[in-house]
């Protein structure tokens, strides 16, 4: 994600920036590859990156203003495209190529992405595309490429602005205008997540717009901004003070102290509210600017503490490993179990995308980064084609790989498709549900007869995705079903149908693919349907970690309710999860029909029990009849027999 600046004018080394490089991209690393572990809010070494990204380059900039009176911008931009170019293009080619031998939802949108990912604008394409982040409904194969495209944007307007900046007189004054911007960025992320929360329509409120956001996600670079300017003057007076040993001794303090914390806030579970967004990210930014400055002490223990040789090695890599990891791991997980990289996988899985990555990363470092930094993208493709021409293996090797890859690209674009399969089959649920058209009920095997005018169906996008197999099955069933609903939705909507009289005998929820449920909610929705109705309650199946006490929970509460019945949707499709789409979640026609056919079976329990308990109570009221009449008839009347 962070060039690594050995391309610029010549300078002593920052201390402690590599070993601060390495601390970010294994938290953001470990965070992606074992979603399990500790490191559930480790994201925030995005924003590590972002502050140690805007120092280094106002100080590149600061530097050579102050050698050359100006700012080269030609020879700027000119040594970020040799940086980061490169690496990118073997990225996308390879990874897109390896997308397309594996085929399905792996490709999908990769026209979007791939512009994205060449046009630095990739955050707010996904921003316009309603891509998210956070939930489980992402998984691009260049999803990460989001943050690239923000330090592009700011590479590429920041020489522009800074001039304007130094036209303020005091070094206090530039660094207060960046700080105050900087915080004006996190307090409009802030608002931005806030109206999320409290009006999901409202422009630009959710959290993927904030952190997406390069307005709302700036404050990072700006800190560092901030601190580069401070820093340059400090240094260039360099006041003998601050290399006295206790001086030095306190910068080991709080370099220690500021990584610490940084790696303790990466350990804070993620919420979706203000307390992460922007709370998290500004602290652990915060917390960066301070391990910066205890880096960059003349004399730092700390510097030399951190860039020890193995975090060193990470941090020279660690735009490779950032590059990689994501891809690797949507690509692997696809071709080892067919799902995305947003679903379950087990740690094996983590540990070969690690291998994988680094091996991927050092090759790209060693043969396609390093030799075009130092000699420049003309020059060495220069000499690859006299490689080429002189048939020499290694260089024809290269230039075969790279026609391969270009093919493989190119193919992997024209077999993108615009959606995925569970998308698909979602949009095809709609569309089955917007085109039903009355018919006549059937009967099932026990001679009971349920129609779909006696039903109504409250769903999510599972049920959504099956509504032309309950529509087969039941003609004329009542489906309000939509994504992303949960359990926690159901009492609502049905206290709307019951207040509209529009709740029929058989009520069917299946919600609980989304999200945990409660006893209490349950309760709630048998109160709202009344002991007239019969509950039909649909387990879920998906590879989601609260899937099993979803189910556990609705048969216990089934078995201590008469009027409820469980439909054994993961029972049911168990065995035929061939018929599910690529997110191992929605199920197409076959699988809808399954969906209808465990529906079927819940509502004809339900009947039979109904009939059973009509029949009871039957022969239970002649019963008191008979025992009424016994003791009342008149004295001489033969006994009934």
């Amino acid at each position: 994600m962070l060039p690594h600046f050995t391309d610029t004018l010549p300078r002593a080394r920052f201390a402690g920036l590599d070993g601060l490089r390495a601390v970010a991209v294994t938290l953001v690393i470990v965070y992606h590859l074992f979603p399990t572990g500790w490191l559930k809010g480790g994201f925030i070494g995005v924003d590590v990156f972002f502050v140690i990204s805007g120092f280094l380059i106002t100080s590149l900039l600061l530097r050579e203003r102050e050698d050359t009176s100006r700012i080269s911008l030609g020879a700027f931009w000119r040594r970020r495209a040799r940086r980061l170019l490169p690496a990118l293009a073997l990225l996308l080619a390879v990874c897109s190529s390896v997308a397309w031998a594996i085929g399905g939802d792996v490709l999908v949108d990769l026209r979007r992405q791939l512009l994205g990912a060449v046009t630095f604008s990739y955050n707010w394409l996904a921003v316009v595309d309603g891509a998210d982040y956070f939930s489980s409904g992402g998984g691009e194969l260049f999803r990460n490429l989001w943050s690239l495209a923000v330090e592009e944007q700011f590479y590429l307007l920041w020489p522009l602005l800074l001039p304007v900046l130094l036209l303020l007189p005091r070094t206090w004054m530039r660094a207060g205008a960046a700080a105050v911007v900087a915080l004006a960025s996190a307090a409009w992320m802030g608002v931005t997540v806030a109206q999320g929360a409290q009006d999901p329509l409202a422009i630009g409120g959710d959290v993927t717009r904030a952190y997406f956001g390069t307005d709302t996600h700036a404050f990072g670079l700006l800190l560092g901004v901030a601190l580069a300017l401070v820093w340059q003057r400090t240094s260039r007076l360099s006041p003998g003070w601050m290399r006295h040993p206790l001086a030095r001794g306190g910068s080991l303090v709080v370099g220690v102290a500021a990584t610490v914390g940084i790696i303790l806030i990466a350990a804070l579970p993620e919420t979706s509210g203000i307390a992460t967004f922007p709370g998290a990210l500004l602290g652990a930014s915060a917390l960066t600017a301070l391990a910066i400055v205890a880096g960059c002490w003349p004399g730092s223990w700390f510097g030399r503490a951190i860039d020890v040789r193995p975090l060193r090695w990470v941090g020279d890599r660690s735009y490779g490993l950032y590059l990689w990891h994501w891809p690797v791991l949507v690509l692997v997980v696809a071709a080892t179990q067919g799902t995305g990289a947003d679903h379950a996988f087990p740690v094996w899985i983590g540990a070969l995308t690690l291998l994988i990555t680094v091996v991927v990363a050092e090759v790209s470092y060693r043969l396609v980064e390093t030799p075009i930094r130092r000699h420049g993208l003309r020059a060495a493709a220069r000499a690859l084609w006299r490689g080429i021409r002189a048939v020499r293996p290694v260089p024809l090797t290269a230039g075969v790989v790279t026609v391969v890859l270009l093919a493989g690209t190119t193919a992997a674009i024209v077999a993108a498709p615009s959606v995925s399969t569970s998308e698909a089959v979602v949009e095809a649920g709609i569309d089955a549900l917007e085109d039903q058209e009355p018919a006549q009920p059937e009967s099932d095997a026990a001679g009971t007869t349920v129609s779909g005018d006696q039903i109504t169906a409250v769903g999510d996008s599972v049920m959504l995705a099956s509504a032309s197999g309950l529509l087969a099955r039941f003609p004329g069933i009542e489906v309000d079903a939509a994504v992303s609903r949960s359990m926690y939705a159901a009492p609502g909507i049905l206290r709307t149908l019951a207040a509209a009289g529009a709740l029929r005998p058989y009520v069917v929820v299946g919600l609980g693919t989304n999200g945990s449920i409660s006893t209490r909610t349950l309760d709630e929705i048998v109160q709202i349907i009344g002991p007239d109705r019969q509950l039909i309650v649909v387990t879920a199946s998906a590879p989601r970690d609260w899937i099993a006490g979803v189910n556990a929970d609705l048969a216990t509460f089934a078995r201590t309710h008469r009027s409820v019945q469980v439909a054994d949707w993961a029972a049911a499709i168990a065995p035929r999860t061939d018929l599910l789409a690529g997110d191992q979640v929605h199920p197409g026609d076959a699988g809808g029909e399954i969906y209808a056919s465990a529906v079927a079976d819940a509502i004809m329990r339900a009947e039979r029990a109904r009939a059973r308990l009509a029949a009871f109570t039957e022969q239970r009221l002649f019963e008191q009849e008979l025992r009424r009449q016994q003791l009342f008839q008149p004295p001489g009347a033969p006994a009934l027999s």
